[in-house]
């Protein structure tokens, strides 16, 4: 195997650390540093298949590798970071105390992890898809993983109460659990964020896209991430029902 073969799989395994790492920072309730891990993370996962593509090393240990590294970055970590929020609205702070639970929410935190399960089975089924080369159909698990990951920080520097609220209760985050895992597996198409021509007609979606998520993130910072994967699946259901009609 030549070096250059290898370049893309190297970048895929840091990846996979970035994850690792974002998963530690968790633990530990730094979800700032763990947020800017995935954020990495991610990075690296669009780059990898980016130098396989030039480099023309495009391989199958590359597909399976590549769905093991967003396993853990856009799978595992935010199932854990929810595991987190449940844990944490259940009355404890970041350990498990068998002996102190009531029962009736010692599985509470534990359903976190159904975000996980939804990644796994949106990974898997993505690589026998052949329907999403240049669009998604279902929400990607790395935009998933942003909103998930961004929640812990939309309560640490979000200012409006009525959110923080509604983040602290744990039948909230439940639903949002449900809602992420069933996005990512829902039969909607997702329109491409990829600008193939300087065309304004024919990316105009995408270019307003852009303009709105760069507005929120200027002005909301942490808390816009939230808003802008809602616009992008909300934008996607507009253009299925309305834009590629006319």
């Amino acid at each position: 195997m030549s070096v250059k073969s290898q370049i893309p799989n190297i970048i895929t395994l840091l990846n996979l650390f970035s994850g690792c790492v974002a998963i530690v920072f968790a633990s530990q309730a730094h979800f700032e540093l763990a947020f800017l891990f995935v954020c990495l993370g991610i990075f690296l996962d669009f780059f990898d298949g980016f130098f396989a593509r030039m480099f023309k090393v495009q391989s199958e240990l590359g597909l399976q590798l590549d769905s093991l590294a967003d396993m853990v970055t856009s799978g595992v970590t935010p199932g854990f970071v929810m595991f987190q929020m449940l844990l944490k609205t259940s009355g404890e702070e970041s350990v498990i105390n068998i002996h102190s639970w009531d029962n009736s929410v010692m599985l509470l935190p534990f359903l976190g992890f159904i975000i996980t399960l939804g990644a796994c089975f949106r990974l898997a089924n993505f690589n026998i898809d052949t329907r999403q080369t240049d669009s998604f159909i279902g929400l990607p698990t790395p935009a998933n993983t942003l909103f998930i990951m961004s929640l812990p920080l939309v309560i640490q520097y979000g200012t409006i109460e009525v959110i923080h609220s509604l983040l602290h209760n744990p039948y909230v985050l439940l639903v949002i659990t449900l809602l992420s895992a069933y996005i990512m597996n829902a039969e909607i198409p997702l329109f491409s964020l990829k600008i193939k021509q300087f065309n304004w007609s024919k990316n105009a979606l995408q270019i307003f896209f852009l303009v709105f998520s760069l507005i929120l993130l200027i002005f909301l910072r942490y808390s816009g991430i939230p808003l802008i994967i809602l616009g992008y699946v909300l934008l996607s259901v507009i253009n299925n029902l309305f834009l590629q009609k006319k």
